[in-house]
This record gives C-alpha cells, sequence and structure tokens, in this order.
C-alpha cells in the first residue's frame, strides 16, 4: 500500500481525536504540558494499537463486532459530551475540572476515538498488507493531530470560557451521532 494513502488513511481516522482534543481542551480540561502529553501520547498510541489487534484477529474478530462498534463509540462520546454539557449549563457549580488526560476518561475518549481503526486493520488483514507501517503512521499522525486539537482548543478557551464547554460537549455529541449514521448508512 502506498505511503500517501496510508497517510490519508490516518489524516480520515484523526479527525475524532482531533475533535476530541480540541474540546477538551476548550473547556480548560487540558491546561499544562503534561496533560497535553498525555491525551496525544494516548490517543496516538490507542491509534497504534487498534489497528494492530484488528489486523491480528483478522476476518474471525469481525464478525463479531462489526454490528456494534460503531454503539460503543457512540455511548463512550455520548456520555462524556452530556456531562459536559451539564456541568456548562449549572451556572452555580464551577466548569467540570475532570482532567481528561487520567484514569478512566482518558481510557474512554481514547477508546472512542480509535474504534474505526479496529476496522482498518481487519481491512489491512484481509488484504495481506503489513500492519506495522500503516499503524504507526496512523499513531504518529492522530498524536500530532491532538496537538493541534490541543493547541486551538486553549485559545478557544481563553475567549469563550464555560460556554466552550458547551459547545465541546455538543461537537462530542455530533461526532458520537455521526459514526452511528455512517455506519448505518454502510450496511
Amino acid at each position: 500500500m502506498p505511503t500517501l494513502e496510508i497517510v490519508f488513511i490516518a489524516l480520515a481516522l484523526s479527525i475524532d481525536a482531533f475533535a476530541v482534543a480540541l474540546a477538551a481542551s476548550a473547556t480548560g480540561r487540558v491546561n499544562n504540558p503534561r496533560a497535553a502529553f498525555r491525551l496525544s501520547f494516548h490517543f496516538g498510541l490507542f491509534q497504534f494499537l487498534m489497528p494492530v489487534l484488528g489486523w491480528a484477529a483478522g476476518a474471525t474478530l469481525e464478525p463479531l463486532i462489526e454490528s456494534f462498534d460503531h454503539w460503543v463509540a457512540f455511548v463512550l462520546l455520548g456520555v462524556v459530551g452530556i456531562r459536559m454539557i451539564r456541568s456548562s449549563r449549572n451556572p452555580n457549580q464551577p466548569a467540570q475540572q475532570d482532567d481528561p488526560s487520567r484514569g478512566i476518561p482518558l481510557l474512554t475518549l481514547s477508546t472512542a476515538v480509535s474504534i474505526d481503526a479496529l476496522a482498518v486493520g481487519l481491512s489491512l488483514a484481509m488484504l495481506q498488507i503489513s500492519i506495522w507501517t500503516p499503524s504507526a503512521i496512523i499513531g504518529l499522525v492522530t498524536g500530532a493531530a491532538t496537538v493541534v486539537g490541543i493547541t486551538l482548543g486553549a485559545r478557544l478557551h481563553s475567549r469563550l470560557g464555560r460556554i466552550a464547554e458547551l459547545i465541546g460537549g455538543i461537537i462530542l455529541i455530533l461526532i458520537a451521532i455521526r459514526i452511528v449514521f455512517i455506519h448505518t448508512l454502510s450496511y
């Protein structure tokens, strides 16, 4: 598979990670270099690992997960988005300060943004293409896209404040709906 095609696949897969990083940073939740590194590292790592897992599973796993993988991403992103919206709507409570670069939120977001990469790994296995170079490129591009999202989100946070949390929650829910919509149309 030509490198340019792999880069385009990586860019397409990194869009969700970019949007989630933008939303998290715009809310002020990713407010230091360590948190930004953890988020970008884990998003890139999961985007690297999911194609490898999909490739290793080959055609055996595809029929088992293809009917519900998009619902998993929908629920994970939807729950985080709803929490952000609820937090933004309560003026008596300080804005949500959960750090999405630690613990369960990090695992949830990393999994949600990388579910589609599992299908890419399955596809590459069926085409009998080695997985290591594509997975490395996908992981690196996603890590870089996450850094860009965090940087742009920080600028939005300084301008929008609490409204950024509302917008971020809406973005996550829209991404969740888009994932289900795209998968539903393809069946």
